[in-house]
Parts: C-alpha cells; structure tokens; sequence
C-alpha cells in the first residue's frame, strides 16, 4: 500500500499549481497643475488631452495626481476609462479645493480600504493646517489586493507644502510615522510632490524608513533629474527633484524616468511626471 501511495503524493505535488509569477506595475506620480484660467495657453482645457495621452501612452497603472481640482478629476475620469480613482478635496473632505488622489486601474486592483488624513497637528481634523504651512495639505492612502498576484499592498499620494520649511519637516515625520504604524510588513508605494530637494532637512527623515525608486532602480534613471520644468520646453533645472516616488518593504524597483514628453504648445503641465516600474516582492 506505501508503495502505490508514494507514487500518488508525488504526481498530485507536480499537478499542483505554481505561485503567480511576479507581475510589474506601473506606477506614476504626476502634479497636473490646477485648472487656472489665467495661464492662458496653457490652462486646463488646453493640456487635458494631453495629460490623459501621457498617462495611457505609458501605461501607468496606479497615478497619484497632485493640484487636481474637482472638475480636473472628473475631465480625467472621462480620459481615462480603464482607471477607478479616490481621494477627497482638501477643503471640506468631500469636493472642494484640490485633491492628492489615486487613479489605479478597475481590472487589476481591489480596493480594500481607503482613506484621507491632514498634514497637521489634528490629522483626523478636515481642512486643518498647522506649522508654517501657507495652505491646507493631505494625504490619501489605500490598501490594495493586485488580481494579478494576489498580493496586498498599500499606495500613499500626497502633496507638502511649498512655503513652510517646518511643515515640510512635520509633514515628512507624520507621514513615515503613519506608515510604520498602518502598514506593518506590507509592501508601500508613496507618491508625491514633496516640495523638496535630497539636500533638504525632510529628505533623510523619508528615507531613513522610505527607498527612494530613483536610486533604487535596477536600471539607470531615464530623462532629467529635475521634476520642476514650468511650461516652456527648455532644459529642466536637475537641481529641482522635488517629485517622488519612494517605496518600502519587499519592493523592486525595475526602471525609473522622469518624463519629458511635450508638445508645440509646451508641456503638459508645470511639473514633469515621474514613473517606475516595480514588482512586489523584491
């Protein structure tokens, strides 16, 4: 009997199925600058076609957007027809003033949890500020299961301050703080426009727990350093990296760029989007 039961358990282990193979995301963080009818030439209905392009030509499967008003989020929505986004305006929780919202895509990513808190004293507190910072800034974070893999995982988009030095250094202890507390071991992707250079206070305080994808890379970074362009195409200051994405725990980061993509009329917006590829898991 031993010997027919041996032959048995060997073929059902080689009939049992192998894990998911890895699978690559593409992950983007990208201020698409507010919609503000005074710049002209360049005001909102005259780059939103071309931001939406930009996203799908690359294929980006998780964007966190920065500066998006409402009726922004909704032109993309439209754009955008295989992405699912969430986030609250920062001004009442619900619609008003800008968002820091995830765009992921439908058919990959369950969303599992999902939620806001302030860059401030009171983070539980809607449209509170505190420090020196000059406007009202949030977080948006959600807890993610890929249909590609089965794993878990959390994207965290945001945006700091671009006045207040001391809400900038705050902001960067709140957010790692709530990181480590949420998270645990799972797998994180952080998004943003941290207005703020590798050679600012703040920085070291992200990365003592944060990997920043731009050094991770297994390929060299792609395209300017700089993140900061303004409109007009011309060469980018490389000292201006102030958009990120960082990442933490089991993440392997395949490729990262900064992209320059433009048009006659200009860039898309202000700031240049920056993508990496990863895979969970390392």
């Amino acid at each position: 009997m031993r010997c027919l039961l041996l032959p048995m358990v060997l073929l059902l282990g080689a009939c049992a199925a192998p894990p998911p193979a890895p699978a690559p995301m593409i992950v983007m963080t990208y201020n698409i600058r507010y919609d503000n009818p005074g710049d002209g030439p360049h005001a909102w209905p005259h780059r939103r076609d071309q931001v939406a392009s930009l996203i799908r030509f690359h294929g980006a499967d998780l964007i966190g957007v920065q500066e998006a008003l409402r009726g922004q989020m909704d032109d993309l929505a439209a754009r955008l027809p295989d992405h699912a986004w969430l986030g609250v305006g920062r001004d009442d929780g619900r619609d008003a003033g800008e968002f820091s919202a995830i765009f992921y895509r439908a058919d990959r990513f369950e969303v599992l949890d999902h939620g806001t808190f302030w860059l401030s004293e009171t983070p539980e507190v809607v449209a509170s500020k505190s420090w020196d910072a000059a406007i009202t800034r949030i977080v948006t974070w959600a807890r993610f299961r890929d249909a590609a893999t089965g794993a878990v995982f959390y994207h965290v988009n945001t945006h700091f301050d671009h006045r207040g030095a001391q809400a900038r250094l705050e902001s960067a202890r709140l957010l790692t703080a709530w990181i480590a507390e949420t998270a645990g071991d799972l797998p994180v992707l952080v998004t943003g426009d941290f207005n703020l250079t590798p050679d600012d206070p703040p920085y070291p305080v992200l990365t003592q727990t944060l990997t920043d994808a731009y050094h991770a890379s297994v390929l060299p970074h792609h395209g300017p350093d700089g993140t900061f362009s303004g409109f007009e195409v011309r060469p980018v200051d490389d000292g201006r990296r102030i958009d990120y994405i960082f990442t933490r725990g089991p993440v392997r980061v395949l490729r990262h760029g900064t992209l320059s993509d433009h048009y006659p009329s200009g860039f898309p917006s202000d700031h240049l989007p920056v993508l990496a590829e990863v895979v969970l898991g390392g």
